[in-house]
């Protein structure tokens, strides 16, 4: 077989069932492929939510863990890096896994993404919802504004406004979505960034409240007191990096799909990591890490970090810390609205699911369809959660990680397996097509699987059981079995793609 020949064949074998699905292509270069995934990542809300609880495992070996973190994300962004240069397809997990596993691995591989993003986006309304009141308390110096959220049918519909209006944005296309998320991002990171130089500059000034000097032992994992203290705070680390993979969603809507969502994956993990490493020594270096008045160890701080600190870092500009936090959540919102809605967009159109899913907004050239349907169902889990238990929303969300992991990890041995025929053809293949996300992705299925098991300890999260079994495991499995009953479902409907004949496995 001639080269050209040889050439030709693994192109065809690599792109086969491949198709565009009617997405409006260019219109997504790399710095706005970046600002999205920083959005969707959305750094204000999940430092102010993660640092206190991560503090509490690991104290001051914080930047230690939110480092070990970052490993698992790099070498796994590099796998998907790889998969969307040969195969740019807004299905990502769901296409690449059933190219390389098959139809059945595939789909529940989408499901994963599918589910971990609706949860996720009902738990970012109630955060925004939260924080709007706290917003208006704050701006007509009226604190029972602020309890307003704990009205819940007044909680409820403003919920549900906000998912509309995250739903009306993405569904009018990624011009629209960009230009929002410009905004909303660069306004979260200036302020973050204010916060940091106050902080530091209190530090300085001898003002502030437990004056803590940088140590190199904060970036020693190993100085961390317990295994199990070391796997919880990794566990945290991996929860707030999530949402990279937004900008290989995008990948047929970027400009040069083949390198632009890879580049975007890989630079928005390095430019949150410098974030979270910078906000997070300046946090420590300002409280320390005790457990009263405003130490991050306070139990009491821990559900956010920065409606406590924010007063006396920032003074009488602490307000902007709260409207930083609504933006975060509200741009996130927004933002993850773009995977799931491309995700369901793939599988209607490769007929994993009823091809209305596949349908393209004429005017928009955006997933019409798709993007109701997962704001239809990001509302209702919002309230049937919020309405039968308050501890059931928040432990799906902590039960969460256990889809991130089982998603991510599926993706990156999909990396392995698909390019198995050529990971030894030189040193670079071996290491971005075989080595970096065969480690990350064991890394992540172990965790899912640590998670798991101890998630069955009534005592992890809110304490609530079934049956003497954490509501964790149980929300968390229910879940995950909730997608293999809707894959039989459609197995027996649309059985053309179950049989391999729409996305052929790569042999």
């Amino acid at each position: 077989m001639s080269t050209e020949h040889a050439a030709a064949k693994a192109s065809h074998d690599t792109h086969a069932g491949l198709s565009a699905k009617g997405l409006k292509a260019g219109s997504v270069g790399l710095i706005g492929a970046v600002v999205i995934g920083v959005s969707c990542i959305a750094p204000a809300y999940t430092l102010t939510a993660a640092l206190g609880p991560t503090v509490a495992e690991v104290g001051v070996q914080l930047p230690a863990i939110f480092l070990v973190g970052f490993v698992p994300m790099l070498l796994v962004a590099f796998g998907y890096r790889e998969l969307n240069n040969a195969m740019p397809d807004a299905g990502t997990s769901f296409t690449w896994a059933s190219r390389a596993f098959g139809p059945w691995i595939g789909w529940m591989g989408g499901w994963g993404l599918i589910a971990a993003t609706i949860i996720v986006l009902s738990n970012l309304a109630a955060v925004a919802v939260d924080f709007f009141y706290l917003m208006l308390a704050q701006l007509f110096g009226n604190p029972e504004l602020a309890d307003l959220t704990l009205n819940l049918p007044l909680n409820i519909a403003t919920t549900l406004v906000f998912i509309a209006l995250a739903c009306w944005i993405s569904y009018r296309g990624m011009e629209t979505t960009k230009g929002v998320q410009y905004v909303l991002v660069a306004f979260q990171l200036l302020v973050l960034g204010w916060f940091a130089v106050a902080a530091f500059s209190h530090v300085a000034n001898g003002t502030a409240f437990d004056a803590t000097s940088i140590s190199p032992e904060w970036f020693n994992p190993f100085a961390v007191e317990s295994f199990s203290a070391f796997a919880a705070g990794v566990s945290l680390s991996i929860f707030i990096y999530w949402g990279w993979d937004v900008t290989l969603t995008m990948n047929e809507e970027t400009r040069n799909p083949e390198k632009t969502p890879g580049r975007a994956a890989t630079v928005t993990v390095l430019v949150i990591v410098i974030i979270y490493m910078t906000v997070a020594l300046a946090t420590l270096s300002y409280a320390g890490i005790g457990e009263e008045g405003l130490g991050a160890g306070n139990p009491e701080n821990q559900g956010s970090i920065f409606a406590v600190l924010a007063g006396p870092v920032m003074g009488p500009f602490a307000i902007l810390m709260s409207l930083s936090i609504l933006s975060s959540s509200a741009a996130s919102l927004q933002s993850t609205f773009v995977s799931p809605a491309r995700t369901l967009l793939a599988m209607g159109h490769y007929k994993a699911l009823p091809t209305k899913f596949g349908r393209i907004s004429p005017t928009f050239k955006s997933p019409s369809y798709a993007t109701i349907a997962a704001a239809i169902a990001a509302a209702g889990f919002y309230v049937i959660t919020r309405t039968t238990s308050e501890n059931a929303l928040w432990d799906t969300i902590t039960a969460l990680g256990m889809m991130i992991c089982f998603y991510y990890g599926v993706t990156a041995l999909a990396c392995v397996w698909f390019f198995r025929s050529e990971a030894f053809s030189g040193a670079q293949a071996f290491f971005f097509k075989f080595l970096a996300p065969l480690v990350g992705g064991v890394i992540l299925l172990v965790m899912f699987v640590k998670t798991a098991y101890d998630s069955m300890d009534p005592a992890y999260g809110s304490g609530s059981s079934v049956g003497g079994i954490g509501l964790v495991f149980v929300l968390g499995m229910g879940v995950i079995l909730l997608g293999v009953v809707l894959m039989l479902v459609m197995a027996k409907i649309r059985p053309e793609f179950f049989k391999g004949k729409v996305l052929p496995t790569r042999t």
